[in-house]
């Protein structure tokens, strides 16, 4: 589920608690987490609805000024509507992972081992190290162009850097991405071996 900067942040101030989407079927499910680019929402619950469930006090609780602006936003497309309950939870947590670079030597060999893991899991093999080395190498580069010099297209590209950046290794930036300083301690331990 995308969501504005804006939308994130009154939802972080409290002033917005529900989100309502048109989807074939529901791309968050109640009692789960959601990660954005700002932090972590709590997913509260999710019931499919139709417009006449909707009331002006709906529409305020979701950010807008009255029903009608709320179902003008949603557009008229053949799908179910979504009513999503949402609360924040707070700060994305692999912004102080990635920081944190004070590494034992057991830290950093649980790291490799989850790399190496990722590794032994895919179809393609060994790729965790050069997508780490081509990110150091090319930072800030767009994400099109580190994918094509693997051969791959971005979207089958960006999962396998969200694998990396999940475990606090790169940070995304605009355009591309960087190592984090975990991920620079872990990539000169990797290139030690």
């Amino acid at each position: 589920m995308l969501l504005k900067n804006a939308v994130l942040d009154r939802i972080r101030s409290g002033e917005v608690s529900l989100i309502f989407r048109r989807w074939k079927r529901a791309g968050v499910k109640a009692g789960g987490t959601q990660m954005t680019q700002r932090g972590v929402l709590s997913i509260i619950s999710v019931e499919v609805i139709t417009e006449h469930d909707i009331h002006d006090r709906d529409a305020i609780a979701a950010g807008f000024r009255s029903r009608s602006e709320l179902l003008a936003d949603l557009h008229d497309r053949n799908e179910d509507i979504y009513r999503i309950e949402v609360a924040w939870i707070g700060d994305d947590p692999r912004k102080e992972l990635r920081e944190n670079d004070d590494l034992s030597e057991s830290d950093l060999g649980n790291i490799i081992a989850k790399l190496r893991k990722l590794d032994a899991n895919s179809k393609r093999g060994p790729w965790t190290q050069s997508y780490l080395q081509i990110i150091a190498d090319q930072p800030n580069t767009h994400a099109a162009i580190l994918a094509a010099q693997f051969g791959l297209e971005i979207p089958t590209f960006k999962p396998w850097v969200r694998k990396l950046k999940a475990l606090g290794l790169t940070e995304s930036l605009r355009p591309g991405y960087r190592l984090s300083p975990r991920g620079n301690k872990v990539l000169m331990a990797l290139t030690k071996q």
